[in-house]
């Protein structure tokens, strides 16, 4: 290539210049002013680098379907020899391309840009200027997942200590749930397979993450609000428990227990944002925050949910006034999630009521007892989980890929030890072969569930000596059931009266009226995340051939497809058609809708089910 000079600055090293490269790759797959429309390929004796010519933007008008592409009809296209080129290597997993180093340089003058201020900054300008507030935005995201991921890399000594110390030495022998929030720990320390800056949580400070995340595995009390009974709604009326859970005669206050509910507050909400979602809700004058600490917690992979140290199995989702994968998925709690949470379990388990196979082997928590009073921040649920997995290893899937503590080995090398002779693509396999027959199963009923690595967890055990099969046993454990798509005609057909009613779910969203937003949904989440990621990080660290995982999970999910039918209209036909065949599979388009346009300019309905397109890399898996 000419006219590229070698002007450079040092590319960023360690953390900074892994989250870069994230960053680099995310922009490209979702196509970010053009970066895959627009680049042309250029081959240089370093490989493939993608030239983009730089232009100034002028507004889109309403004509324009995609506001990512600034195309010749609404740019002012600068002199040819200005561009940015971004060096990138094949990858195949979401996207064609990703970036590699030495990071983004500008032409014709030869300069790195390698720091993600000055790389979003030359991306902005080539913005339309209406969604340039959305980069300055990501900018501080990336700063902030910088700040995190540096202060994880500090501490990691310290938090692998303190886990050995609790839990042993061995992470395969962590039980029980308990043992779960140790992987949760580990879990919390990886980034998301698709957003690049998901270790951040914008506002919070490193000693509130330190008191209050779950990759330091702290414990806290809780505190605890008085509000009056009737501004309280209960969720879980036909439990026999009703409310007790909520009761001040139960937390030692027996003068308010038949005037009064208890609501738990995460102490970071009760620290800053608490006031005011009172005084929105009109409840300034009749709530009290108890002065007495609450129950003592430790926080879960998902940081506002927290279990209860005096009983591990029930876990409390808090709101918090933060933000995680996108400016916009901010970690409060609408009122309306908690009644789809409710109703997306009673449709789980009306399922598996049909499918006897999945009784014992697909458990799922319960999320049907709730509260809130009417606010984001005032609302919590109790999630129940199954009892008996005392002597189980209940491992997040978001931890499979982690170091284990002290080591470089992953955690999912020592569970195969433990449970699968010593062969990773063996524990694979069997997830896989479960997995999809659940996901599928679930497909020809017209669902599709957004339960992702951070919702599922394996249970593993094994029987008790003396048992003539002492193979281990794997179960699946799922929670968060309140962001499901429902083909609610497809759904019909199958369950005829069974079917719930629109009126049980409170977000009109999650009933469509074809099968493309569930296949989307089993795409975007079950095979991407719960399936490729593992093909690709398993051959990323070198325990298989990527053509031999791929074929793997090929091979599953053409098994789970074959066993729905696959002749016209049937649901393994529709399987096999937009996903195992389909020349390209929807990708979240998660920087985008989460933070770098407005719902207006991206025309996400919903931030996280807003996608672009990527490669199949399951037509890849006759591939070595």
């Amino acid at each position: 290539m000419t006219g590229l000079a070698d002007r450079t600055s040092p590319p960023a090293a360690g953390v900074e210049g892994e989250l870069l490269l994230r960053v680099l790759s995310a922009l490209l797959r979702e196509d970010v002013v053009g970066w895959r429309t627009r680049s042309s390929v250029v081959r240089r004796t370093d490989g493939l680098w993608l030239r983009l010519p730089v232009t100034t933007a002028v507004p889109l008008p309403a004509a324009v379907a995609d506001p990512l592409t600034v195309t010749d009809a609404v740019s002012r296209r600068a002199p040819q020899s200005d561009a940015l080129l971004m060096p990138v290597r094949a990858d195949g997993y979401q996207g064609t391309y990703a970036a590699r180093l030495p990071l983004l340089r500008r032409e014709p003058d030869g300069v790195v840009l390698a720091d993600s201020g000055s790389i979003l900054s030359a991306l902005r300008d080539l913005a339309d200027p209406v969604d340039r507030g959305g980069f300055d935005a990501f900018a501080a995201e990336c700063e902030e997942a910088l700040d995190a991921m540096r202060l994880h890399a500090r501490t990691r000594s310290e938090t692998d200590s303190l886990l050995t110390a609790r839990f042993g030495g061995d992470p395969a022998g962590w039980t029980g749930l308990a043992g779960g929030l140790a992987y949760d720990t580990l879990a919390a320390r990886a980034d998301h397979p698709v957003y690049p800056t998901s270790r951040g949580r914008s506002g919070l400070s490193a000693a509130q993450l330190r008191a209050h995340a779950p990759e330091f595995h702290p414990a806290f009390a809780l505190r605890q609000l008085a509000l009056p009974r009737d501004t309280v709604t209960v969720g879980g009326g036909e439990s026999t428990e009703g409310s007790a859970w909520l009761s001040p005669g139960a937390a030692g206050m027996p003068e308010l227990r038949d005037s009064h509910l208890l609501l738990p507050v995460h102490p970071l909400t009760a620290a800053g944002p608490l006031r005011d979602a009172l005084r929105e809700a009109g409840l300034d004058g009749q709530a009290r925050l108890i002065e007495e600490p609450g129950p003592t917690v430790v926080p879960t992979l998902s940081m506002r949910t927290v279990a209860l140290s005096s009983r591990p199995a029930d876990h409390l989702k808090l709101p918090l006034a933060t933000a995680t994968l996108g400016m916009r998925n901010r970690r409060t709690i609408k009122p309306g999630t908690l009644v789809n949470g409710a109703a997306g379990q009673r449709l789980v388990e009306a399922v598996i009521a049909r499918e006897a196979r999945f009784e014992g082997v697909v458990l799922h928590a319960d999320e049907t007892r709730f509260a809130h009073a009417g606010h984001e921040l005032l609302a919590v649920l109790l999630r129940r989980y199954p009892t008996g997995l005392d002597g189980c290893a209940v491992v997040p899937m978001a931890a499979l890929l982690c170091p284990a503590p002290g080591s470089d080995r992953l955690v999912i090398d020592r569970l195969v030890e433990r449970f699968y002779g010593g062969d990773p693509l063996a524990l694979l396999d069997a997830v896989l072969t479960l997995l999809f027959d659940w996901q599928t199963t679930l497909f020809a009923y017209g669902i599709a569930l957004e339960s992702h690595q951070q919702n599922i967890s394996l249970v593993l055990d094994t029987p008790a000596s003396g048992v003539a099969d002492c193979r281990t046993r794997l179960r699946l454990l799922f929670k968060d059931n309140d962001g499901p798509r429902i083909h609610l005609a497809r759904l019909r057909e199958v369950m005829g009266r069974q079917a719930p009613d629109r009126a049980e779910f409170d977000d009109a969203r999650i009933f469509v009226d074809g099968d493309g937003p569930v296949l989307d949904l089993f795409t975007t989440i079950t095979l991407h995340l719960c399936a490729g990621s593992y093909a690709f990080g398993l051959a990323r660290y070198g325990h298989a051939p990527l053509g031999r995982l791929l074929r793997l999970v090929r091979d599953r999910l053409s098994e789970a497809v074959e066993r729905l039918g696959t002749g016209p209209g049937e649901p393994g036909a529709l399987l096999r058609t937009h996903v195992l065949d389909a020349p390209e599979l929807p990708v979240k388009a998660m920087v985008t809708a989460g933070t770098l346009l407005s719902k207006e300019r991206s025309g996400a309905a919903d931030i996280n089910k807003h996608y672009t397109t990527g490669p199949n890399y399951l037509r890849r898996a006759g591939c070595s």
